[in-house]
């Protein structure tokens, strides 16, 4: 087994405890493992089991990949784009913030929490199957579901740690199998629905998102059965780094947004849509 590394600056107010709590959410330690300032990370590489460690000292990131397969091995630029990637260093925060900073109400959000970035699944497939997963369910459902979804379906790393599924691990298990895990019927239709798009290549999950061709994919990905406005836009935000994707039916979101415009009852939905 060999392990590739890279390292990279990180922007001043990099909040890194928000980083490794994002990775935190399953205290059972299947896939992901936080110990200190490290994350170590399952995931499939290649077809081939990989454990990634992310570490974050002193303003900077260092990145290595243990991957199982000597014959596999990533170009330097590759890892380089999954660190930016993971760390959500792709998001235009500092022009965000430059531009809000003074606002009344979003710059006393900005102060507090200068820095603020959405950190990312390793991919928007992993993020996709996340979102599917957690649809009309608390988020301590979806955890365990995700967590019997990796040890059922995915691979396992010599290390110990589960891999998340790629495509093809998925089209190889059973429907019964992902009903064990806890998936729905609809979910289960959603998710073999989104693997039969992206083999048959009807839609790309590894296209950089931006304000030109968001509505493209976004239309693309509701087509599949069982894929909604709340699903696309949740896969935006922790898949593709476009933070413009506009969850208003969240009801996390719309009691947040009571909260901070000190309303007596949360907006509607169709009011949280056009303050977003």
């Amino acid at each position: 087994m060999k392990t590739f590394l890279v390292k990279l600056p990180l922007p001043s107010h990099y909040l890194s405890s928000d980083f490794f709590a994002f990775h935190l959410r399953d205290q059972q330690n299947v896939a992901e493992i936080v110990e200190g300032n490290t994350l170590h990370k399952g995931l499939i590489w290649q077809q081939q089991a990989a454990k990634l460690n992310l570490m974050i000292k002193n303003q900077q990131a260092t990145l290595s990949l243990e991957i199982d397969s000597p014959t596999v091995i990533p170009q330097e630029s590759e890892l380089h784009s999954l660190a930016k990637h993971l760390l959500g260093l792709n998001q235009p925060v500092e022009q965000f913030e430059a531009q809000y900073m003074t606002d009344p109400i979003i710059g006393k959000l900005i102060k507090k929490q200068q820095g603020l970035r959405i950190y990312q699944s390793a991919n928007a497939f992993e993020a996709l199957v996340w979102a599917i997963i957690g649809q009309q369910i608390s988020v301590h459902a979806a955890i365990a579901i995700r967590r019997r979804f990796i040890q059922a379906v995915g691979l396992q790393h010599t290390s110990g740690i589960w891999c998340f599924p790629d495509v093809l691990q998925v089209s190889r298990v059973s429907d019964d199998t992902l009903r064990q895990a806890g998936f729905s019927i609809g979910k289960v239709v959603a998710l073999r629905a989104l693997c039969d798009a992206i083999k048959n290549q009807h839609i790309d999950l590894s296209q950089q998102i931006n304000h030109e061709n968001v509505n493209f994919i976004t239309e693309q990905l509701l087509q599949i059965k069982g894929i909604g406005p709340w699903t696309v836009s949740y896969a935006l935000l922790r898949g593709f780094n476009y933070l413009n994707g506009s969850l208003h039916g969240d009801v996390a979101v719309r009691r947040n947004l009571q909260t901070l415009l000190t309303k007596q009852e949360p907006p509607t939905a169709k009011e949280t849509e056009k303050w977003l």
